[in-house]
């Protein structure tokens, strides 16, 4: 067993021997594009999607935007109130990977125990669509929702944002891009979950929690940051592409969660310490043993669980959900 498996929580352990064996195994040594990637990335995390919670609802909308609009996938959990507050939830994946249907199970979690609808973003996905496509194609999705609340079935006065991962970068940037059009209003909260908010990984981290047996490699994290900005991503100051070179002033209350055995984990820190000195009402929190994509393992970790509990609690709090409105 390699020293960074062995530092994990043993749930954690299993997760990621299991989700990485399998991947290695598909790959079968090939050099593989990045469809071929996202086959193998679906098939591998279909196991930890399934089970959890049952919805009042699942439905999917098209949204018009651009030759061919986007799709979000609106999760109702039971005994909701018609007009309910609503997470706008990104998924993660590099920006590169994975789906509405690898975090199914995640937002379906999120609904049931936050007591809200959860609405997933089909996005775009790089390098095919670099950015800013998929940070676009949120924004129109968040617009979509506030114009047409009654479609949706939701309190447009009552948004969360989220995400994980590359997921957590783009929620963070649609709130910099709403509050710098004047148009945040309504957004009365941000959960990022172990977000990727800056090119530029400290050689520590690199040395200790980037390696090829990590979770989450810096090489691949790299390979995702080039795929997003393209072949100069290292030299981006785009805040809304690299949110660490952006202002932090006047967003909505923030949680911020990763885990310490997470290549991440350092920027992570540096935000939650950034968004505090801009004055931004701030709650994070790190795992210990714990590896990045761990909240992907909530059938058999505990820890996952945790977070999935703290993330529910802390919602509720900032979108003043009742029981009344959830009942």
């Amino acid at each position: 067993m390699s020293a960074s498996l062995d530092a994990l929580d043993p749930a954690l352990r299993t997760f990621v021997h299991t989700v990485c064996s399998e991947g290695a195994r598909l790959a079968g040594g090939r050099n593989l594009d990045w469809p071929q990637q996202r086959e193998i990335a679906e098939t591998v995390r279909t196991p930890w999607r399934a089970g959890g919670p049952v919805m009042a609802t699942t439905t999917t909308h098209r949204i018009a935007h651009g030759a061919d609009g986007v799709d979000v996938r609106v999760h109702r959990p039971q005994g909701v109130a018609t007009r309910s507050p609503a997470l706008v939830y990104l998924h993660g994946g590099g920006w590169c990977l994975f789906s509405l249907d690898t975090h199914d199970r995640l937002m379906r979690e999120l609904a049931e125990r936050t007591g809200v609808v959860v609405i997933g973003v089909d996005y775009a996905l790089a390098p095919e669509h670099p950015y800013p496509v998929a940070l676009e194609q949120c924004l129109a999705a968040i617009r979509a929702l506030r114009e047409q609340p009654d479609t949706f079935g939701i309190d447009a006065a009552r948004l969360a944002l989220g995400g994980d991962s590359a997921g957590a970068n783009l929620a963070l940037a649609a709130a910099l891009r709403l509050r710098d059009v004047g148009a945040h209003g309504g957004i009365e909260a941000l959960l990022l979950i172990y977000g990727a908010f800056d090119t530029a990984l400290d050689a520590d981290s690199v040395r200790t929690l980037g390696t090829a047996d990590d979770m989450l490699s810096a090489e691949e994290m790299a390979g995702y940051w080039a795929a997003y900005l393209g072949p100069d991503a290292d030299a981006c100051r785009d805040g809304y592409a690299v949110p660490a070179h952006a202002e932090l002033h006047d967003l909505p209350p923030t949680l911020l969660l990763w885990g310490e055995r997470d290549v991440l984990a350092s920027q992570n820190a540096t935000m939650a310490g950034r968004l505090r000195a801009a004055g931004v009402d701030v709650d994070a929190h790190a795992y210990p043993r714990t590896p990045h994509s761990f909240i992907e393992a909530m059938s058999i970790s505990d820890i996952a669980h945790a977070a999935l509990a703290r993330s529910a609690h802390w919602l509720r709090i900032r979108l003043a959900v009742t029981q009344d409105a959830s009942a």
